[in-house]
């Protein structure tokens, strides 16, 4: 799964003790693990390896340059959504042809921004976006290459609702009726290139069989245009390949890759994976610091100093993330990562935070270790869609970034000051 593990009752990322490190940068502090970001990539690309696809890594899952930096040296592309994420991923040196852009909104600027990078392809989410893209593709005097978007209708029952994208009524792309005639208005367009089919049905994707209906339609529309002489030569089948939040959850990479290599092998086609969540979320890990402990009524609380100005998830999707302290008896070792634990001395627990929303809630009636003020607990999980979506509501600062590698520790982004918060509000000018 990764590399945050108890020795005799410790908690390690690969080699640094957290506690000591925590000693060093303070609390709260994201901590992510080389070995598991990188290890998880390796392991998605030999899954895949029979179709040697281009792996576009969803920058939006966790977008810290020096983490984008390692996986673009390992070969990686990148997914980007916007124009500050096409920037970082410029900054980590990312190949651009292999770059993938979606969004529903993207700006007459970021569009420009994408043609001068030269990425390999926009993804189309509407006839009015790719006629627009050509229209300036064709005043700069460049040709953009361009992947329609495609909604199959299919989706996972167990995505949540706010992140299930494959449905017929989404914002995003078009449904297959529509893709037919897509391609009589505008596959011959000099100007900006579809000859490529996107899809993405929503994250996380819990088995590979949304993925085989959904592929399986698109091959359809595929040999359907064709057939009408059009040429479409890349099929991108996105990300939302699943993490596991709780041992054993979600599918291996090999599983997902035994369902859908077969589909595509001999398709003649270049296959192109947007992973994000399943590379990056178990290689982070979200440390905090007990500050008060608390009844109220019947319930214990534990009061931390992170929230969900930090990490969002459980807030706004009902996320379960595994949370137990770094220093534990080593009867209370947790081998596996469960939402119901079953070890010696265990208390029934809520854990929030400081911000002032009752929304601000970790872990609700969960089985935990006993606590104090001053102890450590780590939040696992945390790599995706943590630091990304962190805020500064409640004027409260973010937190800094660690990278682990092996027994070595580098800071990858500084916490935020005071300073830092205020600085735009104080430098005004005239309009």
């Amino acid at each position: 799964m990764d590399d945050f593990q108890y020795r005799s009752g410790q908690l390690f990322a690969e080699d640094v003790n957290l506690d000591e490190l925590a000693a060093k940068v303070g609390t709260p502090m994201y901590v992510y693990s080389k070995k598991t970001l990188l290890g998880h990539f390796k392991k998605l690309r030999k899954a895949f390896a029979e179709l040697n696809p281009i792996i576009c890594y969803s920058i939006k899952s966790c977008g810290n340059i020096n983490l984008l930096k390692l996986l673009a040296s390992e070969g990686s592309g990148m997914d980007v959504v916007s124009g500050g994420e096409l920037y970082r991923a410029q900054l980590a040196n990312a190949d651009m042809s292999k770059v993938v852009y979606a969004g529903v909104g993207k700006t007459d600027a970021e569009i420009k921004q994408g043609i001068d990078a030269g990425i390999g392809y926009f993804n189309i989410e509407s006839e009015a976006e790719f006629e627009n893209i050509a229209s300036i593709a064709q005043q700069m005097g460049q040709v953009a290459h361009a992947a329609l978007r495609v909604n199959p209708d299919i989706y996972d029952p167990k995505t949540h609702v706010k992140t299930n994208t494959g449905k017929k009524e989404t914002k995003f792309g078009v449904d297959i009726e529509r893709a037919k005639r897509f391609f009589e208005s505008y596959g011959e367009n000099p100007h900006c290139k579809p000859t490529a089919i996107h899809l993405h049905i929503g994250s996380p994707i819990y088995s590979p069989e949304p993925y085989v209906l959904a592929i399986t339609k698109a091959l359809i529309l595929i040999d359907e245009l064709r057939a009408s002489g059009y040429t479409i030569d890349t099929l991108d089948i996105g990300g939302g390949f699943a993490a596991d939040y709780e041992s054993g959850k979600s599918p291996d990479w090999q599983d997902y890759a035994d369902a859908i290599v077969p589909l595509l092998k001999d398709k003649g086609l270049k296959i192109i994976l947007e992973p994000g969540r399943t590379i990056s979320a178990n290689a982070g890990i979200l440390v905090t610091r007990v500050q008060y402990l608390k009844k109220g009524g019947n319930k214990k609380f534990v009061i931390v100093d992170t929230g969900m100005h930090h990490l969002i998830r459980p807030a706004m999707y009902d996320a379960f993330h595994f949370l137990w302290p770094t220093q534990v008896d080593s009867s209370q070792e947790p081998t596996v990562r469960k939402e119901e634990m079953d070890l010696p001395g265990l208390q029934l627990t809520d854990v929030v935070g400081p911000v002032c929303e009752s929304s601000d809630v970790f872990a609700k009636q969960r089985m935990l270790p006993p606590m104090q003020r001053g102890d450590l607990l780590a939040i696992f999980s945390a790599g995706a869609y943590g630091m990304v979506m962190a805020s500064n509501y409640n004027a409260m600062v973010r937190p800094p970034e660690i990278l682990v590698d092996g027994d070595q520790s580098l800071t990858i982004r500084h916490r935020e000051t005071y300073e830092q918060l205020v600085a735009d509000e104080l430098q005004t000018s005239p309009v």
